[in-house]
């Protein structure tokens, strides 16, 4: 990738920097020029570099010694230095210290694009190496379903990964929204990375350096450039799960980023073009957030080009004993065998479970039993005492069967009251508790007390 890659000559000699500078321009690359080491040193100060190309023999601040202080700073990008015919000893210890490559005057054009190529593909080598080694120790499971709702899921996949579309997936906490966002990734035929974040596991004062990177000296602890996920997913795909979770002001900046493809790593001044495809999740109803002003409503708009809902566990009954059986399968195999049988009392019980957590549920679940059966058969007396007593939490408490009046909105009223008060009676009263139950935010929970009028124990 050659595209916006920024690029410092440092030359004391105007027609050898003229040179290397339409070179690179051909190549794409933005380019920034010094005419010593020291004024390279003051540019690296102000924005960060991908490649280095320096002359060695430079009044004041060499060559050798600018390459010495830009890798005490900490930076890691590659440099390439420049030397006569007749001093390739020199390029030789500059190689000692770190430059990546030499190039010998007169330049040959053809020998010069070769090694700045090689050197920028390297550099995005790396940078996707540092968040690979983040990744690498996570698993990601794989789609197991046969419903129709999956079926339906998979066919949407399928359509939506050649898009270039913005995607809106929407479903409840461990429905298997990141699993979609990389098989879309994995169908899209985009050549950059999968760079997932997780909006709402991280401090809103950090998440915007995440995002956007930053630049050594941006703020105290910046010790050195970093690169930002926006950066990291060039060419490839963003995916920023709990969206709702962004600050408003952060969602602003996002907003400017889709509209532009253009960012500013923190404390930097210059523009970076990137090529990114944004996929969000949320486990809220969007336009809910919207309503609430969690969600920017021209970000929703911006960023629901296609919506994918997906289903949560207690309405994929078929798939539990599949689901159940994968996972113990796969957690057999990791303990080095045994029994991989999921009895038909057990698939029993498991259907009959709400299952609040979803398929992350089910996946802990079964990694218990398998450990607490100790390689024989999983039974009854390794599920949870939740699952055997089949009372559904109090979130997913449902409308009573027997009910005849088909006004949905007062039904959902009715049931909205039923579900805030059975929280606040099983919490004590204790509004944080009683928000974790629902899964939902105590702003949340506070706006419905105050809609319905309802206090702590208040009566239906």
């Amino acid at each position: 990738m050659l595209n916006g890659s920024r690029v410092l000559v440092a030359d004391d000699e105007p027609n050898a920097r003229r040179v290397l500078e339409i070179l690179l321009r051909k190549l794409g690359c933005e380019v920034f020029s010094a005419p010593d080491g020291q004024s390279a040193l003051d540019l690296l100060h102000q924005g960060p570099m991908d490649l280095l190309i320096t002359d060695l023999n430079m009044p004041g601040m060499s060559g050798l010694e600018l390459l010495t202080a830009i890798r005490d700073n900490g930076h890691t990008f590659p440099i390439i230095v420049v030397t006569a015919y007749g001093t390739v000893e020199n390029a030789v210890a500059a190689m000692k210290l770190g430059a990546f490559d030499f190039i010998i005057r007169p330049l040959d054009v053809e020998q010069v694009e070769m090694v700045i190529r090689r050197a920028l593909d390297v550099r995005r080598v790396h940078q996707e190496n540092e968040f690979l080694r983040d990744e690498m120790n996570k698993g990601w499971g794989e789609f197991i379903g046969q419903c129709p709702a999956m079926q339906k899921t998979y066919e949407l996949i399928r359509q939506a990964g050649p898009s270039k579309a913005s995607i809106f997936i929407i479903g409840e906490t461990g429905t298997g929204k990141e699993l979609v966002a990389r098989a879309i990734h994995s169908n899209s035929g985009r050549s950059g990375l999968f760079v997932p974040i997780n909006c709402a596991a991280i401090p809103a004062e950090i998440l915007e350096s995440e995002l956007f990177g930053y630049v050594r000296g941006a703020f105290t602890g910046a010790h050195k450039d970093r690169v930002g996920k926006f950066e990291l997913a060039h060419q490839g795909t963003l995916f920023l799960d709990e969206i709702t979770e962004m600050p408003l002001a952060l969602q602003a900046k996002l907003l400017r980023v889709l509209q532009e493809s253009r960012i500013d790593r923190l404390g930097s001044n210059h523009s970076i073009e990137i090529d990114i495809r944004i996929i969000a999740a949320t486990n809220r109803d969007p336009l809910g957030a919207v309503r609430e002003q969690r969600l920017r409503e021209d970000l929703y708009y911006r960023i629901n080009v296609l919506g994918i809902q997906l289903p949560p566990l207690r309405e994929r009954q078929e798939d539990i004993p599949l689901l159940a059986r994968h996972f113990i399968k796969q957690y057999r195999k990791a303990l080095g065998g045994g029994d991989f049988n999921l009895p038909d009392e057990v698939a029993r019980a498991l259907m009959a479970y709400a299952w609040p957590g979803n398929v992350r549920e089910l996946e802990n679940m079964m990694e218990r039993a398998v450990v607490l059966s100790q390689g024989g058969g999983i039974g009854l007396s390794h599920l949870p005492q939740e699952i055997l007593l089949k009372e559904p939490p109090v979130s997913l408490a449902l409308v009573d069967e027997a009910e005849e009046d088909l006004d949905l909105e007062a039904g959902v009223e009715k049931l909205e009251k039923r579900l805030l008060n059975k929280a606040l009676a099983q919490s004590a009263g204790n509004k944080a508790k009683a928000a974790r139950l629902l899964k939902i935010s105590e702003r949340t929970l506070w706006y419905k007390l105050n809609k319905y009028g309802l206090k702590a124990g208040s009566p239906e």
